[in-house]
C-alpha cells in the first residue's frame, strides 16, 4: 500500500500552486455553471440565450445536464486514480471511482429541484473520494485545493435551482 498523505499538509507549501493548465481548465469548466446560475437570475439573460442558443442552454437544463456529465466525467478521473493503486486496494478503488457516474445516473431526472438537490450532493460526496485518493497519494498533491474551489463554486451554481 502506498503511503498516505497527512491530512494537515492540504495547506502546506506542497498543495499551494496549482499548474496553470488544471487551473485554467478547471476555471474554464465552470463557465456552463455560471451561465446557467446568470440565466436563472438574469430573465433578459434567458430570453436572449434561448432565442440565440436554443433551450437547453440555458437554466435549468444547461446547469442539470452540464452538471451530470462533469459527476461522470469524474468517474473516469477517480478511475485514472486507481490504476496507480495495487492488490486489494486497486479493487476498492475501481469500485469507489464508478460511484459518482452510478449515482448521477440513479438519481438525477425526475424534475430540476431534486435533481439540483442529487447533483450537489454527488458533488459534496465527491470530495470525500478525492480526498480518499489524495491521502493514499494517488491525486497530484495539489489536488484538493483545486477541486474545493471548482466544488464550491459548483455547489452555490446548483443551489439557486432549489
Amino acid at each position: 500500500m502506498q503511503g498516505l498523505r497527512d491530512a494537515s499538509r492540504l495547506s502546506g507549501p506542497e498543495t499551494m500552486k496549482i499548474p496553470a493548465a488544471p487551473l485554467a481548465l478547471g476555471l474554464a469548466g465552470l463557465i456552463p455553471f455560471l451561465w446557467g446560475t446568470a440565466t436563472l437570475v438574469y430573465g433578459d439573460l434567458a430570453a436572449w440565450g434561448i432565442q440565440t442558443l436554443g433551450p437547453r442552454f440555458v437554466a435549468p437544463f444547461v446547469l442539470l445536464n452540464y452538471g451530470t456529465i462533469i459527476l461522470a466525467f469524474m468517474s473516469g478521473v477517480l478511475w485514472g486514480f486507481a490504476t496507480k493503486s495495487e492488490g486489494e486496494q486497486a479493487a476498492i478503488n475501481y469500485a469507489l471511482s464508478v460511484l459518482p457516474a452510478l449515482w448521477v445516473f440513479f438519481t438525477v431526472g425526475a424534475g430540476p429541484t431534486s435533481s439540483a438537490i442529487y447533483l450537489i450532493a454527488g458533488f459534496i460526496a465527491l470530495l470525500g473520494l478525492d480526498f480518499t485518493f489524495y491521502r493514499q497519494s494517488l491525486t497530484p498533491p495539489w489536488w484538493m485545493r483545486l477541486r474545493l474551489l471548482l466544488t464550491a463554486i459548483v455547489v452555490l451554481c446548483l443551489v439557486v435551482l432549489i
